[in-house]
């Protein structure tokens, strides 16, 4: 531990003991973390930045966008419509994910649904 470290526990024990830390909005309930297990260490610090400032890394912007063209298409289907270039530019998305070592699952199984009875489960 560094000492940086230290000071901080040392900070944030006070804290505590002093009740400065309670009453917090969300005190007791778990935190939501980002997942950058996929940035390399010695790019997480501006992934972070750029995150801060308002920026997606490419790779989260093509799922972003994967995910709006997939809906899309989804409540296209259900009327019977089907889009040629919207179908090959999700495909082109899916490939370029792919290549960055991000699974692709998500755009072939309704996601909605399982977000849906996720968020369910952790309400319960």
């Amino acid at each position: 531990m560094s000492i940086l470290d230290e000071w901080a526990e040392r900070h944030i024990e006070k804290a505590l003991k002093e009740g400065e830390l309670s009453s917090l909005k969300g005190e007791g309930k778990p935190l939501i973390l980002d997942d950058n297990s996929h940035v390399p260490e010695a790019l997480k610090a501006s992934y972070h930045l750029l995150k801060n400032a308002g920026f997606l890394p490419p790779e989260m912007q093509y799922r972003k966008e994967a995910l709006s063209l997939a809906e899309i298409l989804s409540s296209l289907s259900k009327t019977g419509i089907k889009d040629e270039q919207l179908q090959k530019r999700l495909n082109l998305l899916e490939l370029k994910l792919q290549q960055a070592g991000i699974d692709t699952q998500f755009l072939h199984t309704d996601y909605s649904t399982q977000l849906a009875e996720k968020l369910a489960k952790h309400q319960k």
